[in-house]
């Protein structure tokens, strides 16, 4: 299948898998926002981020929050680990604080897979032609970095994954990443409960 025939397929499925897992998602959704706000009553629900997608443009991420908002005496934020508690590891291990990014694909700002859709500090390792190929293509809730996360020994790597992806990408490559996607959800991947690297899941970062 050629390139641009694949893309233009990969659009249509993913336009209607997040119709249907919008539906189908929201029990599993609403869910997770009760327990996020009996847990942190103090932040919002839903975390919001800018983040630079598709040829550069700049769009708003949302994610459901996995961490509270404590902070210390002088009002900064506490570090990760005292913000992370085991509901939010919970939501993060199940991915399900993802399931929002739907909205996202609907608005045909992400894709289902594809390369994480990056801060724009999370760029720099990357040349001015490299950062334009990698954005040639939607940005993904999963993708070729994301489930080689475990062999991503720095943000360069992880660059190196991304353009390996989006100039080799297929259906045949796409289903290899759902199914690897799958596998570590339920465990049965030997990798790191973190889908992304920590950058990718930081709330440290003011939300908009």
């Amino acid at each position: 299948m050629k390139t641009e025939t694949f893309d233009k397929v990969k659009r249509i499925f993913d336009i209607s898998a997040a119709a249907a897992g919008s539906v189908a998602a929201c029990p599993v959704i609403l869910g997770a926002m009760a327990v996020i706000r009996l847990n942190s009553p103090e932040s919002p629900v839903i975390f919001k981020q800018k983040r630079i997608g598709y040829m550069g443009r700049e769009f708003t991420i949302y994610k459901l929050r996995t961490m509270t908002d404590e902070r210390d005496a002088d009002g900064n934020l506490l570090p990760d680990e005292s913000r992370l508690r085991n509901w939010g590891r919970a939501i993060r291990k199940l991915s399900i604080d993802e399931l929002p990014q739907m909205v996202n694909i609907l608005k045909g700002e992400m894709s289902w897979i594809g390369p994480r859709p990056l801060l724009p500090r999370e760029m720099l390792v990357m040349t001015d032609s490299e950062q334009a190929e990698r954005q040639s293509v939607l940005p993904g809730i999963t993708g070729w970095e994301a489930v080689n996360e475990k062999y991503s020994d720095s943000r360069r790597r992880m660059a190196e994954f991304d353009l390996e992806y989006v100039r080799n990408r297929s259906l045949k490559f796409d289903m290899k990443i759902i199914l690897k996607t799958a596998l570590i959800i339920l465990g049965a991947d030997r990798a790191s409960d973190e889908l992304r690297a920590p950058e990718m899941r930081d709330e440290d970062i003011r939300s908009v």
